[in-house]
């Protein structure tokens, strides 16, 4: 049967386009409810809009609709939109709040901007109870507010948050029903000759045949780089992985963020024969395991990328080749990877073993150099060099930790202070309360006075929700020294401290001289502040 390879696009499986959805008609409402918006009074609440979306169907709320009902709604509530979240194509079963692109970049980051959370419904918002309650505990924590417009909820009183919890519970169990849907149908795909949900394996793209029926063919580019390493691997000197890698990246057929790792798993699956897999979850490494039909064979769902025969002969060579590379340290060979770099091609160094006559041999190396560059041999020593340098710089600045102080408080003192300063000046105005005794006039003025005074020394920063960073007590070095070098390591990458090695050959000896060059960036003060995050316990 002849096949029609157009592969399935986005728009095919009606994943959400913000051009596609909004309308002029749409447009025009938002330009109004901006313009209504504008004059409210500064001291309006803040809302922040959350918009979630994972497939658009004819039975959900396009954001574009969820949008304009939510600014609506704060409008009818009083507040100011200050921002929209709009988290499309995401699961919020899968994914909750605080992870999400761009409502979780508002939470973590951006909470002193606004009052109030604005959704269309909670399970737009979440879909688990754990997550649920986290949002509430963070929401009390913070001061703020979460307010759905289909659903009574309101954590400003009682019944609003035993509400919350009710409808969180309805939500969760809809969607673990979702989830026994789901879990059903990819069991009874498995089952299947036919391709019916799923991505597809490296090497095949889903396409229409002449009835109509989704089907898989093979994607041409990958086609040629698959058989072209497989010939590569089979040459009598045969190539790396990494040498494989830069070849197809190279030559277009891979993108640039393929690795070797990456090109050694899409080589061993065996879906590259036409069979149905699954993942493979008994050993510790990623892979992939036909599943056996009815009849105890395997179930073909496409024409091969290799013959069995191909395949098998591949997977000897990988084999062979895997039982001479050392066993993979727990947290990687290399110390500081990301900090240190080599100034010639600014690619990450890394440490490489070689075994020569029964001995081990470490070197550091980079990437981007021919052959790695001039290795490195004593990384341990690099690491003391680069461990001691960043504690004459840095060892001795305070450890300052990110705290949030709500203006509530502050704000409500500002105000009666004010009010009260206003009741006394009218009081004291030509034939006002206060001027009719010089006695009642003297005592107002003082109390005036000291009003006043009260009201001038208040840090008007202290009205405002802010971040402020407040030192624990510990300088880094303190910390580094309960830390060992990971806690070093970890706050180096977050700082973005850099450490370039040059490697230059000297004559007559065979390790090359190391110069270490410590980058330092201007901000550094303020990016060694410690964020906490506050949902590192929600699971």
């Amino acid at each position: 049967m002849a096949k029609r390879t157009r592969a399935r696009t986005a728009t095919d499986r009606r994943q959400y386009a913000v051009e596609d959805e909004w309308t002029k008609a749409d447009l025009a409402v938002l330009k109004e409810l901006r313009r209504a918006d504008a004059l409210l009074p500064d001291d309006a609440p803040r809302a922040l809009l959350s918009v979630r979306l994972s497939v658009l169907t004819d039975d959900t709320t396009s954001p574009a609709r969820q949008e304009l009902d939510l600014r609506k709604l704060a409008l009818d509530r009083g507040s100011r939109v200050v921002g929209v979240a709009s988290d499309l194509n995401v699961s919020a079963t899968k994914v909750p709040p605080w992870k999400r692109k761009q409502l979780g970049d508002w939470l973590n980051n951006r909470a002193p901007e606004f009052d109030e959370v604005l959704f269309w419904k909670l399970d737009r918002f979440v879909r688990r109870l754990s997550d649920l309650s986290t949002m509430i505990d963070w929401c009390l924590k913070y001061g703020k507010n979460l307010v759905s417009k289909n659903d009574s909820i309101d954590l400003t009183t009682t019944a609003g948050k035993i509400m919350v919890t009710i409808v969180g519970g309805i939500a969760e169990i809809e969607a673990a029903n979702t989830s026994t849907r789901v879990a059903s149908l990819w069991e009874y795909t498995k089952t299947q000759s036919e391709w019916l949900v799923g991505k597809p394996a490296y090497g095949y793209e889903t396409a229409v045949d002449e009835d109509g029926n989704v089907v898989l063919a093979h994607n041409q580019n990958a086609y040629k780089a698959l058989h072209w390493c497989r010939m590569a691997a089979m040459r009598k000197r045969e190539a790396s992985a990494r040498r494989m890698v830069k070849v197809l990246v190279r030559s277009g057929l891979c993108g640039p963020g393929l690795t070797a790792s990456t090109l050694l798993r899409r080589l061993r699956n065996p879906a590259l024969m036409g069979y149905r897999v699954e993942e493979d979850k008994d050993g510790g490494v990623r892979r992939s395991k036909l599943i056996l039909g009815k009849d105890g064979k395997p179930i073909r769902v496409a024409e091969p990328v290799f013959t069995e025969d191909e395949f098998s002969s591949l997977q000897e060579v990988l084999d062979r080749r895997g039982k001479n590379q050392p066993a993979r340290q727990i947290g990687g060979a290399t110390q500081f990877l990301g900090v240190l770099t080599c100034h010639d091609c600014g690619t990450n160094t890394t440490v490489q073993k070689t075994t020569t006559k029964g001995r081990a041999y470490t070197y550091l190396r980079c990437s981007g150099c021919k052959a790695g560059g001039l290795g490195a041999p004593n990384p341990l020593e690099i690491y003391a060099q680069l461990v001691e340098d960043v504690l004459k710089v840095l060892g001795d600045e305070p450890v300052m930790v990110r705290e949030y102080r709500q203006g509530a408080e502050a704000r409500k003192e500002q105000k009666r202070l004010e009010e009260s300063v206003s009741y006394y000046m009218t009081g004291l105005e030509p034939g006002g309360r206060f001027t009719k005794t010089r006695f009642t006039k003297e005592q107002a003025e003082t109390t005036l006075d000291g009003l006043i005074k009260q009201l001038e020394a208040m840090d008007p920063d202290a009205t405002v929700d802010r971040w402020v960073a407040v030192h624990n007590g510990k300088t880094f070095r303190a910390r580094w020294e309960d830390g060992g070098m990971e806690a070093m390591s970890a706050d180096l990458l977050r700082v973005g401290v850099k450490c370039k090695i040059t490697r230059t050959k000297v004559k007559g000896v065979r390790a090359p001289h190391i110069h270490m060059k410590l980058m330092i960036p201007k901000d550094v003060r303020d990016r060694l502040i410690i964020k906490e995050d506050d949902f590192a316990k929600a699971f």
